[in-house]
């Protein structure tokens, strides 16, 4: 699938809403932006600059990032490119994670690290209110109705516009659903992985977005399928796989991440890719192991 032969735009990929808030339906995830281990700035600050520019000029209006990308890297990057925001760019940011190394995550989603996060970002990102923010993850040693009340709390503030979530169980949002509205969830999800499947379903039958990272399969056999599908479609591996995730349900809002300006333009080509029925059976078939992350 040619990146030069035909106009690329996000906005091939159609629309979905946060609460009030529409955006394209395939977005762009800040975190490779960074340095190694997700740690310090990155080796190129230009091209960085410039993948972040590319990507809003090709219509991607939803841009996804996180305090502890960085830490705090992304968020000031994406402000010193992007800010002052072209009109309906949505910033979505994240907090629940302390930082102390390279690829070194510590949790802390307590009631006083949310409220020192939300300001900080805020300032990072050179805005007034933060359009949407996520909890990242929920806090094993903190109550999860604790860190939700306080999000509800800042959005009742005027901090935040939207409340969301990553990283979650069914129980979770149903949870922070009594608490605070929240417009989407972000778990990691492919077409080879499918563990969160039935919250996905849940997410689209509530109109809430769902958000998947992680968006290539992880084994031989999901990348061997992908391989075969992109040859014969005369596109890249990971454009399929977005294709297949834009087709599982109007619900999904995928959020490719890279540091490269020619990669983000393959990246958002996948908007125009519709994927033949056999296609996309063929991927929905494939059933990885679920992912273990410890």
């Amino acid at each position: 699938m040619s990146t030069t032969s035909q106009a690329i735009s996000a906005a091939a990929a159609g629309t979905i809403t946060l609460g009030d808030l529409k955006v394209n339906r395939l977005g762009y995830g800040a975190m490779r932006i960074t340095g190694k281990g997700i740690w310090g700035p990155p080796a190129d600050h230009a091209a960085a600059i410039a993948t972040l520019r590319r990507a809003v000029e090709l219509g991607v209006n939803f841009i996804d990032t996180a305090d502890s990308y960085g830490p705090y890297v992304s968020e000031e990057l994406i402000a010193a490119a992007l800010a002052p925001y072209p009109n309906g760019v949505v910033i979505a940011t994240k907090g629940g994670w302390e930082r102390v190394g390279p690829g070194q995550w510590i949790h802390n989603a307590s009631p006083k690290h949310l409220e020192e996060a939300v300001e900080g970002s805020l300032k990072r990102l050179r805005l007034d209110r933060i359009a949407v923010y996520q909890l990242h993850i929920p806090d094993p040693a903190v109550s999860f109705d604790a860190s939700m009340e306080t999000l509800a709390r800042l959005r009742e503030a005027g901090k935040i516009q939207h409340v969301a979530l990553s990283n979650v169980t069914l129980e979770h949002l149903e949870r922070a659903r009594k608490i605070v509205p929240i417009v989407s969830v972000q778990n990691r999800y492919s077409f080879a992985d499918r563990e969160w499947d039935y919250l996905l379903d849940h997410c689209e039958k509530n109109g809430i977005a769902f958000v998947p990272w992680a968006p290539l399969g992880q084994n031989r056999q999901a990348h061997d399928v992908l391989g075969r599908a992109a040859k014969e479609l005369n596109a890249t591996p990971l454009q399929v796989a977005l294709a297949w995730l834009l087709q599982r349900s109007k619900a999904v809002l995928p959020i490719p991440g890279t540091s490269s300006v020619s990669h983000v333009e393959e990246n958002i080509a996948a908007a125009g890719l519709k994927l033949p029925d056999r296609i996309f059976k063929e991927l929905s078939a494939v059933q990885a192991p679920h992912a273990v992350l410890r």
